[in-house]
């Protein structure tokens, strides 16, 4: 949860400088660009005020039109749903701005140009993976996140995000498949987020 209102921090202040538009453009040639991506994913949250991370696993699920579901199993089992309006968890639903979504959009749907809108990014695209570096411009968010570390090859791979306070989260993605539909269990959890 502390990542998702971290990110949309992020969102409420648009506004970016792209250290070289080439490189990002040849990491987005490379993503896979299809309507559904869906995987596991494995979360480390180190606090400062703590010496063991925070450790959670679950899975995950994004639709180009639907959204994303992000289902942690371990160790506690939660559900946050979200699209561009919404922000649905068990303790209730949250108005989104629609910049919101286009962070899920561009790191799970490998739409890397709609990062553009809101971050100043640095890159580097080797022959078998890639890297960017995400950092505000915006001094209010500066305060809150240092930075966002992306990387991975034809996939997002990995995700780190460090925030002005030291703390760091650290999240892995695997077993990423791109099925040509969603299951029932996945629609029934989109339908909640219908207006």
């Amino acid at each position: 949860m502390i990542l998702i209102k971290a990110l949309l921090l992020y969102l409420l202040a648009c506004g970016l400088g792209v250290a070289d538009e080439a490189v990002l453009t040849e990491i987005a040639a490379r993503l896979a660009k299809t309507p559904i991506a869906q995987g596991d994913f494995h979360q480390h949250k180190q606090l400062k005020i703590l010496h063991k991370p925070l450790v959670s696993k679950g899975t995950f699920t994004y639709d180009q039109s639907k959204g994303v579901i992000w289902k942690t199993l371990t160790p506690v089992v939660s559900l946050l749903l979200v699209n561009e309006s919404k922000l649905l968890t068990g303790q209730g639903e949250q108005a989104v701005p629609a910049a919101f979504g286009k962070v899920f959009k561009a790191m799970l749907g490998g739409d890397l140009a709609a990062l553009t809108d809101g971050f100043n990014i640095a890159g580097t695209d080797q022959k078998t993976s890639w890297q960017l570096e995400l950092s505000p411009k915006d001094e209010m968010l500066k305060k809150i996140i240092s930075t966002m570390l992306l990387s991975g090859d034809t996939e997002l791979r990995w995700l780190e995000i460090r925030e002005a306070a030291g703390n760091v989260t650290r999240i892995s993605f695997d077993n990423v498949t791109h099925p040509l539909q969603l299951t029932e269990e996945q629609e029934a959890d989109f339908e909640r987020l219908s207006p």
